[in-house]
């Protein structure tokens, strides 16, 4: 998407660098509203076309900072008006049976969507990126999303970047107490989903070398092997389609059931998604030749084992965001 190119707008070099330093974290603040890198870099396009608009008529009664967070708020909530919550499948329903009878896709909004870690900025010291990181795992995004979008952005605001009360209160025109008390219930909320703000452990070298043990595994179809690197709760889902398997059991009987064609695949790393280990991954292609594009699989590891595995399938949205090949050749 072009940056900056409304011909009507005269902006001086200068203003148009002091507002383009704060894209990324912008984009961290409108993926974590609105659940789809796709939709925030749109939110953040529009904040900062209208922050060139109104540059003229920007006092600086507040920071520069605060002002354009003041306007990506009102971007994302108008975004959110009257629409229905993006989720994970397993925010929708039961685990079902591995069987392809199950399998429903539902359109691109339904669901939460990964973005690449290098498309957003950490903030302050390591303990504030760590949780920064944290903060954008698909589990705490998808909770994000069973806030109303005011309470939302208040407790991004509160908790995740750390604002005052006051701050926050001054940015959406309402009283410190209604912000406390946005907070408290939005609080109460995160807390039934068990889902927290605490961040997790960095990868460490036996979490890289358990992923390489994972990706030989399964280019080679070791079921064996890959018992040994699943967890026997682990779970799996594979958006657009409503069906999550509960199990490492069920997940290998999709495996050896439906999910045969993913038998050969290349697996290649790539950059990680939501805090997590992501690879790209290739089917053998039908045409006989080299390897199309299947799934972008997202991992979640926890004690050693991997934990949840997420395959988006929407390889042609999904895989230039990661920097992906559009396929691979034999």
């Amino acid at each position: 998407m072009p940056r900056m190119q409304d011909s009507s707008l005269t902006v001086k070099p200068a203003a148009e660098q002091q507002l383009e330093q704060h894209r990324a974290e912008l984009t961290a603040y409108c993926y974590r509203m609105l659940g789809s890198p796709f939709e925030a870099e749109d939110a953040v396009q529009e904040t900062l076309v209208r922050a060139w608009r109104s540059l003229d008529s920007f006092e600086g009664r507040a920071s520069l900072r605060s002002w354009l967070y003041r306007i990506a708020t009102n971007v994302c909530l108008d975004m959110l008006a009257g629409r229905e919550r993006r989720a994970r499948p397993m925010d929708l329903g039961p685990a079902r049976e591995p069987v392809a009878s199950n399998l429903n896709a539902l359109p691109e909004v339904t669901w939460i969507e990964p973005i690449p870690e290098n498309a957003l900025a950490p903030e302050g010291d390591p303990a504030d990126v760590a949780v920064a990181h944290e903060t954008i795992r698909l589990a705490f995004v998808a909770a994000l999303q069973h806030l109303p979008p005011r309470q939302r952005a208040v407790l991004i605001l509160c908790e995740v970047l750390r604002w005052k009360a006051s701050e926050v209160a001054d940015l959406l025109g309402t009283s410190v107490a209604s912000v406390n008390s946005a907070l408290q219930r939005a609080r109460a909320t995160l807390d039934a989903t068990d889902v927290g703000t605490e961040p997790g452990p960095e990868l460490r070298d036996e979490d890289r070398e358990l992923l390489a043990r994972y990706v030989q595994a399964f280019e080679a179809y070791d079921i064996e092997a890959l018992t040994s690197l699943i967890h026997e709760d682990a779970t799996q889902s594979m958006p657009p389609y409503d069906l999550w398997l509960s199990g490492r059991d069920d997940i290998f009987e999709w495996w050896l059931g439906p999910g045969i064609g993913c038998r050969g695949s290349r697996v290649i790393a790539t950059v990680a998604a939501n805090g997590s280990p992501a690879f790209g991954q290739y089917k053998p292609s039908e045409s006989g030749s080299g390897f199309d594009p299947w799934a972008l699989q997202v991992l979640e590891l926890s004690g050693g084992r991997i934990v949840e595995l997420t395959f988006f399938l929407d390889t042609e949205r999904v895989f230039p965001l990661f920097g992906l090949p559009p396929r691979l050749d034999a």
